[in-house]
């Protein structure tokens, strides 16, 4: 059992019997009344996202929730395609990956989260290595005006800034929770 002090952003829990995801939190101290927590949270089963006031007596399930390992074959329209060390392939809404899905590169391994057996979101990790296959060339006089980054592309299509020293298929290292650069690859 949760209380509402357990519940952080990221933690998955059972709201009406389905599996729920904090978004976002905050936690209110009325005057003379008791402290009550606003959270905003999604819907692991139908994406819906709800926001509701909890008070200190409310009390919360864990949601149970598995780790597979699987590969991301490839996204057609609206839905990512996955398949996983069995051989069975199954796909989740792209919606539901949001951002993540900006740092996915075909036939990558990622943890796949289920909950009663049905895939609800992706556990990309920390840190990705992505080639760089766009990046505009440093001209020289660039760090004068105070700009010492530059926006490249990547091989899945995302665009982030970089420092100006990287070029066109260098391999990066990015942050997947900021999407900020880390460091080049040697």
């Amino acid at each position: 059992m949760l209380s509402i002090n357990d519940l952080k952003v990221g933690t998955i829990f059972k709201y009406n019997d389905d599996a729920c995801q904090i978004i976002k939190i905050n936690h209110l101290k009325m005057g003379r009344g008791s402290a009550v927590l606003q959270a905003k949270f999604r819907n692991l089963l139908n994406n819906n996202t709800l926001e509701k006031n909890f008070k200190q007596s409310d009390k919360f399930d864990n949601a149970e929730i598995e780790k597979r390992k699987a590969d991301f074959l490839y996204r057609t329209g609206d839905e990512c395609y996955f398949m996983d060390e069995n051989y069975e392939q199954f796909f989740i809404n792209s919606s539901v990956i949001g951002d993540k899905l900006r740092f996915l590169k075909e036939s990558s391994t990622v943890n796949i989260l289920f909950f009663e057996n049905i895939p609800v979101n992706i556990d990309l990790s920390p840190k990705v290595e992505l080639k760089v296959i766009d990046a505009p060339p440093a001209v020289r006089g660039d760090t004068a005006q105070g700009s010492v980054t530059k926006t490249v592309t990547l091989e899945t299509g995302a665009e982030i800034n970089t420092p100006i020293f990287i070029k066109e298929g260098d391999l990066i290292r990015i942050n997947t929770e900021t999407g900020e650069y880390v460091e080049r690859v040697k």
